[in-house]
């Protein structure tokens, strides 16, 4: 049986987005070995994952730990990779082309250009379009790219609901990225407030925040979602989200999940990018777009939600 590597590091929504598309692969290599690449905040949950047969750890250290480089690459190669697939397309992907893997097969940005394309032209689809394309070019027949079905990492957690809601909720995500700060809408508190005047207990508001956002998270009068002073585990996230009455959410790695989910909602986006762009959006989880976020005011959001509610 051959082996092939798909690699994809993360972020937490594009490794959402990419669930499709690993399916794909996997069904396109039914008699092969599919190994996943990936960082250690998504090892356990890709783990679990059905169409994944083996996961393994990139810790993804500075290039310059030639010690760390010579163990991956010694261990890489003892799978005697056949195909690899490039869905993380950046700079440490192409050295571990150039340096690391012995001469596989290799889907990427880079094969997927027509000729005479210019890759800043193609990097301005849509990314699932991307995805789609390069894929194709691999002679991979593209059935879920953009039918993800996220079903497989579903738990049951109406046990743990119970301490913050026995009804109907509602979810916000008002963080991202402080790489990105420009994606944050800085009023959700005085959303929360409205929420509350409007539907009382109604709809109990829930945050769940994510590494590093709990302190932020305590400022925000909603409940707080843990696994005991710990963000909620992956699958739990999307079980939480599966659940979820209602969200708003900022353009960060959880809506790219209830996008997918196809729930409910609004997603805030300013001129960083556009909803088409990151795939994220629908008839039930609809953008709102401004120019800066900082102008979109808290009465816009609340008509939105009062007439998908009412």
């Amino acid at each position: 049986m051959s082996n092939i590597l798909v690699i994809k590091h993360g972020s937490l929504g594009d490794l959402i987005q990419a669930n499709g598309a690993i399916k794909d692969i996997k069904n396109s290599f039914k008699n092969s070995k599919l190994l996943l690449l990936t960082s250690l905040a998504y090892l356990e949950f890709m783990s679990a994952c059905p169409y994944v047969d083996g996961v393994i750890l990139d810790k993804r250290l500075p290039r310059w730990n030639v010690f760390y480089l010579h163990n991956l690459k010694k261990m890489l190669n003892k799978y005697n990779f056949t195909h690899v697939f490039d869905l993380q397309n950046s700079s440490r992907t192409r050295f571990y082309k150039k340096f690391l893997l012995k001469n596989p097969s290799w889907s990427s940005t880079e094969t997927s250009l027509e000729e005479g394309e210019k890759l800043s032209d193609f990097n301005k689809e849509p990314v699932l379009n991307r995805m789609e394309k390069q894929l194709k070019k691999s002679n991979v027949k593209t059935s879920f790219i953009k039918n993800l079905d996220l079903s497989w990492s579903y738990i049951d957690i109406s046990r743990n609901l119970k301490q913050y809601t026995n009804g109907e909720f509602i979810l916000i995500f008002p963080f991202c990225s402080k790489k990105h700060s420009q994606k944050k809408w800085p009023y959700f508190q005085e959303l929360i407030v409205k929420i509350k005047e409007i539907y009382k207990n109604k709809y109990p508001v829930l945050v769940a925040p994510g590494p590093g956002e709990i302190i932020e998270a305590k400022k925000l009068n909603a409940k707080i979602v843990l696994d005991g002073n710990k963000p909620v585990k992956i699958n739990f996230l999307i079980s939480l989200i599966d659940k979820a009455k209602y969200i708003i959410s900022n353009d960060t790695g959880p809506a790219h999940i209830c996008s997918h989910l196809k729930k409910d909602g609004l997603v805030l986006f300013g001129s960083h990018t556009t909803a088409k762009k990151v795939n994220i959006g629908n008839e039930k989880f609809k953008p709102i777009t401004v120019e800066k976020l900082t102008e979109l005011k808290t009465d816009k959001v609340i008509q939105e939600i009062q007439k998908d509610l009412n």
